[in-house]
């Protein structure tokens, strides 16, 4: 069971308003809340300042409920105004109420209550919000402990000295985030984790840009949404059945090739499975530009490095 907790928020009375923040916070609650083929994947709880008054209180009630009880991943997502205070030594969240940049929840809190969860297995806090690197920093903070607990992972827009950026009707990180998750992070087997996901928005924003943060303290990672697989599990498990040893060449022959007189059917059938592997970097073509011409010069495939991994993950039935 996973549940999460999606704020977007952008009319703060006393601050300066925001315009993506409700798109967000919506957009990615849709996003989490099922899995590309249509299974449940996150249990949803949206509050946006277009349906409620996030207030203090509210925002803070919430996030005790998020961090209650038991279940397999609690994940926080904030949209909204954000802020450090260096008198504190502490980074916050503003709610709507806030009349002044120390109103907000202490990062710390947050933290706190994340490490308290003893029932949830995995905490996962998606921050789109200026100076959102500072949480979970190292520092001397109120209760003395701002150590990332085990089990939880931060994702932040930027670091702490630096503003996220708003383009249109989203924020630019989250608008990477919905383009990873919908896919453009998926691995080969169309898991989408945290770490693929910070490396999707990593690689997409320039030295110039905000820098993202990414902050985490586990043993394994959790796919925080399935899209479907870029090559078909069937396919991958017969990955060492053609490659008895990672050094192993599948010979090739014109009878592969759907063009060519020699064509055999299962043959065909066969090479057509190792076409979609040489489409996603798995297999590369033997002495040959294309696998078209390994097959009609009679040379083969072989695994290529990412390849040698899905076979080791084959040969151990981890999918």
């Amino acid at each position: 069971m996973r549940k999460a907790l999606f704020v977007g928020i952008n009319d703060y009375p006393h601050l300066n308003p925001l315009r993506g923040c409700v798109n967000d916070a919506t957009q990615m609650s849709h996003t989490l809340a099922r899995h590309a083929g249509g299974q449940p994947n996150f249990q949803a709880r949206l509050l946006t300042t277009g349906e409620d008054e996030v207030d203090h209180d509210l925002l803070e009630a919430r996030l005790q409920e998020l961090f209650s009880g038991e279940c397999d991943t609690a994940l926080f997502y904030f949209a909204g105004h954000g802020h450090f205070d260096d008198s504190l030594e502490e980074g916050l969240l503003l709610p709507q109420n806030a009349r002044s940049a120390r109103d907000g929840i202490r990062f710390s809190d947050i933290l706190t209550l994340a490490r308290n969860a003893s029932g949830i297995r995995d905490k996962i806090l998606i921050l789109d919000c200026c100076q959102a690197g500072a949480a979970g920093e190292a520092r001397s903070l109120r209760g003395g402990d701002s150590q990332i607990s085990e089990g939880l992972t931060i994702m932040s827009a930027c670091r702490r000295p630096e503003a996220a950026s708003e383009n249109g009707p989203h924020g630019v990180f989250t608008s990477l985030l919905i383009q990873g998750l919908n896919g453009g992070a998926s691995s080969v087997l169309g898991d989408v984790t945290p770490g693929g996901l910070y490396a999707f928005v990593d690689n997409a924003l320039g030295a110039w840009e905000q820098r993202p943060v990414f902050k985490t303290n586990v043993s394994r990672f959790i796919a925080l949404r399935e899209n479907e697989p870029l090559v078909a599990r069937e396919v991958l498990r017969k990955l060492p059945q053609w490659f008895p040893e990672p050094e192993s060449i599948y010979a090739l022959d014109p009878s592969f090739e759907p063009t060519a007189p020699e064509f055999d059917a299962a043959n065909g059938d066969v090479f057509a499975q190792l076409q979609r592997c040489n489409r996603h970097s798995l297999i590369e073509p033997v002495d040959a530009e294309h696998m078209y011409f390994a097959a009609i010069n009679g040379t083969g495939c072989r695994l290529t490095a990412l390849g040698a991994y899905y076979r080791i993950l084959a040969l151990k039935e981890h999918f």
